[in-house]
């Protein structure tokens, strides 16, 4: 399950985040835009559970330097117990230049030089910047990249322990998965999976402003263009361009969205959760998206 769950105050986390893990799952995982950090929510957490793993998923490599990432990730194995994975990547260019007025530059670098500091740094060993942590975790901990594309996922496939994927359409995951082909059999698969409860004048309103508003993001943009759908959303990706958010959402093609988001009663969510995890995906992590006052229905529905 993802954290934070939408309209809820951190605070008030408590209730559910013990009630996921006692219906069986198996991880709690902290988005990051612009609500919360990805580690404040996890570190709550830590103290609600027992048995669930923490993942950040994913801490920008920008807005953090390594040394700051690598004290935050061995505080978190620390806190946890040593049930934490370490989630990074490059976010997106909205976020790191527009946002936080970071040049987003050489991503694929920044992640690579970012990912042989961390694990020499969370392994115990001073890194060749000289950084040090005063006690590393006292158990391995897991790295696992944001990787969209061929480079990313091969990055990730040779140096990480997973992969964690974003707005990943159906129709999409056999070039991701078959980019993966050769991982070990620990490596992991992930991807992020929006839940929205309901049948389609239901959710179409929502999920047409929340597809056109992130796959127009240039990263993702690339994303689905080298998954082969650069066609279907041209039209939509010209509309936000122009600053028409209301055109842009409309033209949202909705074929693509309904490959990309878990719609309809439980059982169909969880059909085609299922869907996801018989095409490779080994980690199908939930964001449940409904009312505040309906949290505690849809999480315990979507229970393993």
């Amino acid at each position: 399950m993802t954290l934070p769950l939408p309209g809820l105050a951190l605070a008030d986390h408590e209730e559910l985040v013990k009630g996921a893990e006692a219906a069986g799952y198996t991880d709690i995982w902290s988005g990051e835009t612009n609500g919360p950090d990805g580690f404040t929510p996890l570190a709550l957490s830590a103290a609600w559970t027992q048995r669930a793993r923490l993942g950040t998923g994913i801490a920008g490599v920008f807005q953090r330097g390594p040394a700051l990432l690598a004290q935050e990730a061995a505080a978190l194995a620390d806190a946890s117990r040593g049930r934490f994975v370490l989630g990074i990547g490059s976010s997106s260019d909205r976020i790191v230049e527009g946002w936080n007025e970071i040049p987003f530059e050489r991503p694929l670098s920044k992640v690579a030089e970012t990912l042989t500091f961390l694990r020499a740094a969370l392994d115990g060993e001073r890194t060749a910047s000289g950084f040090k942590l005063e006690s590393a975790p006292a158990q391995r901990v897991p790295i696992v990249l944001a990787a969209l594309r061929g480079r990313m996922l091969d990055l990730a496939l040779k140096r990480a322990d997973g992969a964690f994927t974003n707005f990943l359409p159906l129709g999409g995951l056999a070039k991701v998965s078959a980019q993966l082909s050769s991982a070990p059999d620990r490596f992991e698969c992930s991807v992020a999976s929006f839940c929205l409860p309901g049948e389609r004048e239901a959710v179409e309103p929502l999920a047409r402003f929340m597809f056109s508003s992130y796959i127009t993001v240039p990263v993702y943009g690339a994303f689905y263009r080298w998954l082969g759908y650069g066609e279907q959303i041209e039209a939509m990706t010209a509309a936000w361009n122009a600053g028409d958010r209301a055109e842009a959402a409309a033209a949202a093609p909705w074929e693509l969205i309904e490959e990309m988001f878990i719609f309809g009663s439980a059982e169909q969510m969880k059909e085609r959760i299922g869907a996801f995890v018989e095409g490779g995906i080994t980690l199908p992590i939930l964001t449940p998206i409904t009312t505040p006052d309906k949290l505690k229905e849809m999480i315990e529905a979507l229970a393993p």
